[in-house]
């Protein structure tokens, strides 16, 4: 597969934050930026929202996502590993990498982890260019596999995770993905590490190609993309309070980096939400035994 050549396209991802407000102590005021979206057709409505603030350990915030841009439904959120080199490159040209080669295509479980080493291979070469040192990112990514967004494909390297929540239920969100920790793999960390920092990562070699799951999706359920800035200070009731709250996916968004942040949170937080909603137009009767045919698209 040939690899695209990457440059830093900015609407792919977070822009460049402005200098970091900070308090009397020097702790980074949460002011995370929103972004949008909504894909809606005769056959399905996906809408999206994403927040990203800077924490209070970077000049410039290191994570990045997908730009939501009202065409594409790949939604990835990506972590420049703290320590690497040129972190926030990493994180942006991971994203970047991944929509050039995987927007609008059929997807499936062996193209995206071709597509992610060669994400690894385009990143290392990139950060060569300007040092000998290693840096790399974590990843999550969701899209689509159906015409009415009822069957989705999940995809992570790292430590990003993905939720599912049902806002008509009373249940918690449900963790659909397995961190790439060192304890979770039962591996040794290297000396000065931590047996909970990621073991795989995009960029730097330390990935055999991605983690692949595939889910079905009922109308109104949401899927939650974040970093670890978020899920590391998020327990399951603020999950619940955050996302099943009568607002705008955007306002849950920032309700949920406010509460990572309440709860001690100073890396970077990046949280994006993807709900399947239901069609508001009447379906023909060839649509309805289509979808039957399908095993239930449209519940």
């Amino acid at each position: 597969m040939r690899v695209p050549q990457l440059g830093l396209v900015s609407d792919l991802s977070t822009p460049l934050e402005p200098p970091v407000p900070r308090d009397r102590g020097g702790v980074a005021a949460a002011v995370p930026g929103t972004q949008q979206s909504l894909h809606a057709s005769a056959f399905r409505r996906i809408e999206a929202a994403v927040a990203s603030s800077c924490g209070s350990q970077h000049e410039q915030n290191e994570d990045a996502h997908s730009a939501l841009d009202h065409t594409a439904t790949l939604f990835v959120v990506a972590d420049g590993v703290g320590g690497g080199a040129m972190a926030q490159l990493a994180s942006r040209q991971l994203v970047e990498h991944l929509h050039a080669a995987l927007a609008g295509v059929t997807l499936d479980a062996e193209l995206v982890p071709r597509v992610m080493l060669g994400a690894d291979r385009a990143i290392a070469e990139r950060i060569a260019l300007s040092t000998t040192a290693p840096g790399a990112a974590t990843v999550a990514l969701c899209a689509p596999l159906n015409l009415w967004a009822s069957r989705w494909l999940l995809a992570w390297v790292g430590d990003c995770r993905v939720y599912r929540f049902a806002t008509s239920g009373a249940g918690d969100a449900e963790l659909l993905t397995r961190d790439d920790t060192f304890r979770q793999l039962g591996e040794p960390a290297p000396a000065g590490g931590s047996p909970d920092d990621p073991a795989r990562m995009v960029g730097n070699g330390a990935t055999t190609g991605a983690n692949i799951a595939m889910l079905d999706l009922a109308c109104g359920e949401v899927l939650a993309l974040c970093t670890d800035g978020v899920h590391k200070h998020v327990d399951g009731p603020n999950w619940r309070r955050a996302l099943a709250q009568p607002a705008s996916l955007a306002r849950r968004c920032t309700d949920l980096i406010g509460m990572a942040r309440q709860n001690g949170s100073t890396d970077d937080a990046t949280v994006l939400l993807v709900q399947r909603g239901r069609m508001g137009l009447p379906i023909a009767r060839w649509i309805g035994r289509a979808r039957g045919a399908a095993g239930g698209a449209g519940r």
